[in-house]
């Protein structure tokens, strides 16, 4: 069967009916609901992706398939990361071209994001100057967390399960103490380990 999905409706589910307020917040339900709906896109993503890029609308949709989507339909599991690098591609593209200024915020910050979803150091730093130009704020300080843990351990401990990594003493402490989220509220904070 050949997939039909557009990247109107992976837009219109993303930015509608999930909404800025469900972005970032754990949902089984929405979870269920991407794997139903998109992975099959996502499985032809290398496919299908390059054809949408063209256009703002085409490769917001893209970025969203590549690097959110992933991450909702399989939490826990190494494939969450399979399709990053076609993500930073799409991203490299969107800011090379000027595309990115053409998605507005609270949008673009998926044009971004595929860097700050990186465990290179240096997709790291275009991912906070890029924040700090064109979205500074919360974006911004969550760039600078993501950055810095890359500075201190090379990686992000929390996916160190999903991708089979033997963690170190201190990425062991950072998943102890909460991962992420003990970062982001200053339970734990980087200086400490």
């Amino acid at each position: 069967m050949t997939d039909t999905t557009t990247p109107e409706e992976i837009n219109r589910f993303w930015l509608d009916e999930v909404g800025e307020k469900g972005w970032y917040i754990r949902s089984d339900a929405v979870d269920e609901t991407i794997r139903r709906r998109f992975q099959p896109a996502w499985e032809r993503a290398a496919d299908l992706v390059p054809g949408w890029a063209a256009t703002p609308e085409g490769m917001l949709a893209g970025l969203i398939l590549t690097d959110q989507f992933p991450r909702n339909m399989f939490r826990e599991d190494a494939r969450a990361f399979a399709t990053d690098p076609l993500a930073r591609s799409l991203a490299r593209e969107a800011v090379e071209s000027g595309l990115h200024l053409r998605i507005a915020p609270p949008s673009r910050q998926f044009v971004y994001l595929p860097f700050e979803h990186s465990e290179d150091l240096a997709d790291q730093e275009r991912a906070v100057a890029l924040f700090a130009e064109f979205m500074p704020g919360e974006n911004l300080r969550h760039a600078e967390l993501h950055r810095d843990t890359i500075a201190r351990f090379g990686r992000f401990p929390w996916r160190n399960a999903a991708l089979n990594r033997v963690p170190t003493p201190a990425e062991i402490r950072v998943m102890e103490a909460g991962g992420y989220g003990a970062l982001v509220s200053g339970k734990l904070s980087l200086a400490e380990l």
